[in-house]
């Protein structure tokens, strides 16, 4: 009994290393394109670090960077907990930060807390109508969520890129030929209070706090039980007397309302109005897209996106640096943080593969088990 104990801790200590190894399989793939380049790789990873965690500047500057890719990674273990894949956090966080600048450009003789308050419960809110629409459409009408939650990105995208060179467009902006598509700036009064002198904001706490209450909600809740229930077996589920429909659209709404939670923080956090370059990623930074991988390399498990989203901020941070101090092309940036990706995830597919086999292992155990007893009394 005591060696199929230690087994047992040993597969699940092996499953909780997996995203790690890959980590450190992408970088290695990373060094020999490094040494392809003639670039000194522990110079280059050096500066990685440094860029991360070399001062109390650079560690804010990876907490804020993590702060909307945990909020996403959070919405995205509901959704995952559900059997849902949400692919649509680009845009929901642009929709959510949309809808928390209108109060922040409409409200502006209330108080500053009391707006921001508004704004995030706005934002939230945002999100979570766009990221239920793919989740009705999955649950009533089978409509794949993987296709419906792109194509609600495509739309936000064209929505803000509307609005932000029209209705919301910056009236200095409006009257110069260069037209940069961003709202007016936000008042002062209306920003989340920050740890000077860096740029680190107390969404970070908001999003700390979050974590534990997602947690709290899919294992302490009946919600949250129900939603894991649906994501394990629907079939048993819906015998059992669970709304599966409701389940799944609910697991959909609640991971667009975080992502919407993050825009809006993005906005009142550190742009203080809405910008960008015309695509997705020129608001988001494509955390919408990241916030994805840090939640597989956590786990699917709320406290786990922290240290997942922490270490996926430090690499978007610390690659800069990199690129500055070694001078390597910004696509070589790009193609390691895409192999950290492409790693993690089949990282992911292999740890669900080793609990197939340990759990088809341990029925044919409990096969053979019962069996014994049979043929004894045969044999007797």
């Amino acid at each position: 009994m005591e060696r199929i104990v230690q087994k047992e801790w040993f597969s699940k200590l092996i499953d909780g290393l997996l995203p790690v190894l890959a980590t450190l399989a992408a970088l290695a793939v990373g060094t020999v394109m490094l040494m392809i380049l003639r670039v000194n790789p522990v110079e280059a990873y050096s500066a990685l670090w440094d860029g991360a965690f070399g001062s109390t500047n650079a560690l804010a500057e990876t907490l804020v960077k993590a702060t909307p890719l945990l909020l996403v990674a959070l919405g995205i273990c509901i959704a995952f907990r559900g059997n849902v894949i949400n692919i649509g956090g680009e845009g929901q966080m642009i929709i959510g930060a949309i809808a928390a600048t209108l109060v922040g450009l409409t409200f502006t003789n209330l108080p500053g807390w009391l707006v921001i308050v508004i704004a995030m419960v706005v934002g939230f809110l945002g999100g979570a109508v766009w990221g239920g629409i793919p989740g009705v459409l999955k649950a009533y009408f089978r409509v794949n969520e993987i296709l419906s939650t792109v194509m609600m990105n495509a739309i936000a995208v064209q929505l803000m890129n509307f609005l932000l060179r029209g209705p919301l467009i910056d009236p200095a902006q409006a009257e110069l030929d260069s037209k940069i598509p961003q709202t007016a700036r936000l008042l002062d009064a209306f920003r989340l209070p920050r740890l000077a002198p860096t740029r680190l904001h107390f969404g970070f706490v908001i999003a700390l706090a979050l974590a534990i209450l997602v947690y709290i909600l899919l294992w302490r809740t009946t919600m949250g039980y129900r939603i894991r229930a649906v994501g394990q077996n629907p079939h048993a589920s819906r015998y059992a007397g669970i709304n599966v429909k409701k389940r799944i659209a609910t697991a959909l709404l609640l991971s667009g309302a975080f992502a919407g939670l993050a825009g809006a923080i993005q906005v009142y956090g550190v742009n203080y109005r809405m910008i960008t370059d015309g695509s997705a990623s020129g608001f988001t930074g494509s955390a919408g897209f990241n916030g994805i991988v840090a939640a597989l390399f956590g786990q699917l498990h709320p406290i786990g996106a922290i240290p997942a989203s922490i270490f996926f901020g430090a690499l978007l941070v610390g690659a800069n640096k990199m690129q500055r101090v070694v001078q390597i092309p910004s696509a070589l940036i790009t193609a390691l943080n895409g192999l950290v990706v492409v790693f993690v995830v089949s990282s992911e597919f292999w740890r669900q593969r080793r609990q197939h086999r340990r759990l088809s292992a341990a029925e044919g155990e409990d096969q053979q088990s019962s069996a014994i007893p049979s043929t004894v009394e045969e044999q007797a």
